[in-house]
């Protein structure tokens, strides 16, 4: 028996419900709930998502079955709304909108007003006695439909209206009369004819299965891809259709169109929040084409008059409609509704996007209010919109010269180099690594690349629901919209505001919390977790279990990491303290010795400063452990490879160039990754790591005399044989025990080992017999396992994932299936060996949620990341704790 793939809502035998989120995909489920309870919803039908997998695998074509099954819920639809899909006289006209499980604002297709045609907008002007009304959503309805079902690029359709607007000296699309969109109509049927080389066409059946077929196809655009590779949504979910009755915001100004937000989404303030316009169809308001109107009176700017104002009735029913809203799904709702002839109507509701400092307050505030309990608070919040939150703002007394401002559509601070084009903000980010600002008129789906890589947003145009802000909200990126005063000129590749010219290049900066765009590069302060942040986080701790360590190189990182809440350093890679002034010569003078009496010569100068360096790391981490990673990187990294540096060098260290010219040949490597590295550098120069032992044995030493509490921890790298280990251990013990001997100060110590080469984790019950504890390297784990190079696979890791070989860059999110599989299997061979053996991981998967939620279910004591994300860490680690309890 066939499965039922098509469900009706909106009249009292509604078949879906919320429950049915899977199925039917947010916007089917939700407009089936809100005709369950009572909320004005046109009716119409679902064709579920699971078909659209279907689909895909039938050869992109709709079978016969599914049409069948269409039809008969097209012909429920025509009797409840009285009228028939295709009739000349009176037509019924529909949306055809896409609607996936995980909501993806503008990523996928729409087509509105279909079932028009040459006859039928005749039919439509009579029946409504409004003939601007027919022939505006007639020219619309050709508009989308070749664009997203055809795919005609749509500025060619645009340019024609900008044209006529020109030629007539009207500054709205709404001054278009009747005539005008005539004319429209029939140079976008040229448009189409053109193209497509065939007449547009006339049989609404015909257009519906093309706009059906068109937006499961949207699901694989390349926009939805990228959107749902970077917010980690699964490729094989599909979306749903949702075909419903049009509902006209257009018909005069008794009429109109929004989107509302039960809070506001921006601040998480417990305030309605939204826009609309008078006389218009619901993209107007996202497109950004017109600016819309507040909601509230107390909103309004000059010459703006708020929907309380405009409509008081209707203002009133949004209001007890966005309580109820919000009382049922007891979370915040965004909703977009029309108003048709001073009767309104719900189109969709979900739960809305929103800022990091919206999610935590909104989190606190509804738990304080009794609307959720204090598990849900913290399941609430996303962990990986927390950074937003932690990274620097603008400071408050810096000086600063304000260009102008916009609307503050999304917060925090943004400083970079002004990028007109999507593509160039995403090559200039990705491959070149600058920091950039990217200014669009307004933004549209095709943007999503270029938003994702900059650091912030500008607008010329649009509002706080428009394409940029949900999207930039969405991503936690710092936006400004709407900035008006702006002109922009894309050929030129500048814009000027208030008699100032900005050149692509130029630096500006961007404070999304305030609307403010500023010239040049602003100073910025850091953030402190305050307020309701403060008290999520308290609640955090009740339910968390894992530990939280940091991954720190400097005594300032240490306290960053250590005041949002790490509990020691899980990796300090001592290469990193190399780098600076004498100590980098000091480095070379080693590297170019040729006997070990002359290496220690020079190891002799760097350790002083390897040790003043750990006394600060061990000061500032008083009572918690710090593991320090012995020197792993191959040596020629500390060596330059152009002639005019190298003989620089030779001139400081006073030797000749071509000695340099050698040693550079022979450390050179056809594959370092797998190199004279980690402990093959201990095992070829024991003086090396028995140098750096020293150093921070003596640290430890110097700190504990002074009245703290030091908890050393040394890891030997890259070991993949249990002797490897056991000759660094006794190297290690000789050189802390010598230190003991002359400073008269003993402290505890433990040696490990970072376990990142395969062959580690299937010898780990061997490794454990001398290790003292286990962390896993996941970076270089990963390499290992795939044969991936971590520098290299932003070549071909969106290929990957568009072709599901991949479903996510594992180097950001944990390869559970392989290299977490090696995780779990070094874990319990390990404590095999070693009931209490301490084992956790330093790789960056260390921050990343859903590989933090991995390693509290394997039974690791703790993650170490970058100070910035110790607190995604912990709330993560409080999720994973929540859903194993329930």
């Amino acid at each position: 028996m066939s499965r039922k793939r098509v469900f009706f809502f909106g009249d009292e035998n509604t078949e879906g419900k919320t429950e049915m989120k899977e199925q039917l995909g947010g916007k089917g489920a939700n407009l089936a709930e809100m005709a369950n309870i009572g909320i004005p919803v046109p009716p119409g039908f679902t064709i579920d998502a699971p078909t659209c997998i279907e689909y895909f695998d039938k050869g992109e074509k709709l079978w016969d079955d599914l049409r069948d099954e269409i039809r008969k819920h097209l012909e429920r639809l025509e009797k409840t709304m009285g009228k028939k899909f295709g009739d000349n006289e009176d037509p019924l006209l529909v949306s055809v909108r896409s609607g996936a499980k995980i909501s993806m604002p503008g990523m996928m297709d729409t087509i509105l007003n279909l079932g028009l045609n040459d006859d039928a907008v005749e039919g439509f002007a009579k029946v409504t006695d409004n003939k601007r009304l027919a022939w505006d959503s007639y020219r619309r309805f050709i508009q989308m439909f070749s664009d997203v079902a055809m795919g005609i690029e749509a500025d060619k359709f645009e340019e024609k209206i900008e044209e006529m607007k020109q030629k007539k000296n009207y500054e709205n699309d709404t001054d278009l009369t009747v005539d005008d969109l005539k004319e429209l109509v029939k140079q976008f049927k040229e448009i189409y004819k053109e193209e497509k080389g065939e007449p547009f066409p006339q049989d609404p059946k015909e257009q519906l299965w093309d706009s059906i077929e068109a937006v499961f196809s949207s699901w694989n655009n390349n926009r939805a891809i990228t959107y749902r590779n970077l917010n980690n949504i699964p490729h094989d979910l599909g979306t749903a259709v949702n075909v419903q009755a049009m509902v006209f915001g257009n018909t005069g100004e008794n009429s109109g169109t929004g989107v509302a937000f039960t809070r506001d989404p921006s601040t998480g303030k417990n305030k309605f929040y939204g826009e609309f316009l008078p006389n218009a169809q619901g993209e107007d308001v996202v497109a950004g084409i017109r600016t819309p109107q507040p909601l509230n009176k107390d909103e309004e700017k000059e010459g703006q008059t708020s929907l309380e104002v405009y409509m008081p009735e209707i203002y009133k029913q949004l209001r007890k409609i966005q309580k109820k809203l919000e009382n049922h799904y007891t979370d915040m709702q965004d909703f977009e509704f029309t108003i048709q002839d001073g009767e309104l109507y719900l189109l969709q509701t979900r739960t809305g996007k929103r800022t990091a400092k919206a999610a935590v307050k909104m989190a606190v505030d509804m738990k304080e209010e009794g609307l959720i309990d204090k598990k849900t608070a913290v399941k609430r919040v996303d962990p990986d919109k927390l950074e937003t939150l932690l990274h620097p703002m603008i400071d408050p007394k810096a000086e600063k010269e304000v260009l102008t401002e916009g609307l503050p559509a999304s917060p925090g601070a943004a400083v970079g180099k002004v990028v007109f084009d999507s593509e160039e903000a995403y090559l200039k980010a990705e491959e070149e690594g600058e920091k950039v600002i990217l200014v669009r008129l307004e933004t549209s789906p095709e943007d999503i690349k270029g938003m994702a890589a900059a650091e912030g947003i500008l607008t010329v145009r649009g509002g706080m629901t428009s394409h940029a802000a949900v999207v930039a909200r969405g991503m936690g990126k710092c936006c400004v919209a709407g900035a008006g005063e702006i002109n922009l000129d894309y050929e030129t590749q500048e814009f000027e505001v208030d008699g100032k010219t900005i050149k692509k290049g130029d630096f500006i900066t961007l404070d999304g919390s305030s609307g403010e765009v500023m010239k040049g590069k602003v100073p910025t302060i850091e953030p402190k977790i305050k307020g309701e942040f403060e008290k999520l986080m308290e609640w955090v701790e009740e339910y968390r279990e894992l530990g939280v360590r940091t991954n720190a190189d400097t005594a300032h990182d240490a306290e960053l990491a250590r005041n949002f809440g790490a509990e020691g350093i899980g990796l300090c890679r001592t290469e990193h303290m190399f780098f600076e002034g004498e100590r980098i010569q000091a480095v070379r003078e080693m590297i170019l010795s040729n006997t070990e009496e002359e290496r220690r010569k020079a190891l002799k100068k760097i350790e002083p400063m390897q040790k003043d360096d750990f006394v600060e790391i061990f000061k500032a981490m008083d009572g918690l452990p710090v593991t320090v990673r012995l020197l792993d990187p191959p040596l020629h990294e500390f060596l330059p490879m152009e002639e005019e540096q190298q003989k620089e060098i030779a001139k400081d260290l006073d030797v000749d160039v071509e000695e340099i010219k050698d040693k550079v040949e022979a450390l050179s490597e056809i594959n370092p990754m797998l190199g004279h590295r980690g402990v093959r550098l201990g095992i070829t120069y024991p003086e090396i790591y028995e140098m750096q032992a020293r150093a921070i044995i003596r640290a430890a030493c110097e700190v504990k005399d002074e009245g703290l509490d030091v908890i050393p921890e040394i890891m030997i790298p890259l070991v993949g044989t249990p002797e490897e280990l056991d000759q660094m251990k006794v190297v290690v013990d000789d050189a802390a025990q010598k230190v003991f001997d002359q400073t008269k100060t003993k402290v505890d110590y433990k040696v490990g080992t970072m376990i990142e080469v395969p062959r580690a984790t299937v010898v780990a019950d061997e490794i454990a017999k001398t290790a003292e504890f286990f962390s896993f390297g996941t970076n270089d784990l990963t390499q290992m396992t795939y044969g991936f190079s971590r520098d290299d696979i932003g070549k071909f890791v969106n290929i990957y994932q568009k072709k599901n070989i991949l479903e996510n860059d594992p180097f950001q999110v944990l390869d559970q299936k392989g290299v977490g599989e090696l995780v779990k299997m070094g874990l319990e061979r390990g404590r095999k060996t070693k009931k209490d053996l301490k084992v956790g991981i330093c790789g960056e998967h260390g921050g990343e949620p859903s590989s933090v939620k991995f390693c509290y279910n394997i039974g690791l004591d703790y993650v170490s990341c970058s100070p910035y994300r110790v607190p995604i860490a912990r709330l993560s680690a409080a999720q994973a704790a929540i859903e194993k309890s329930e």
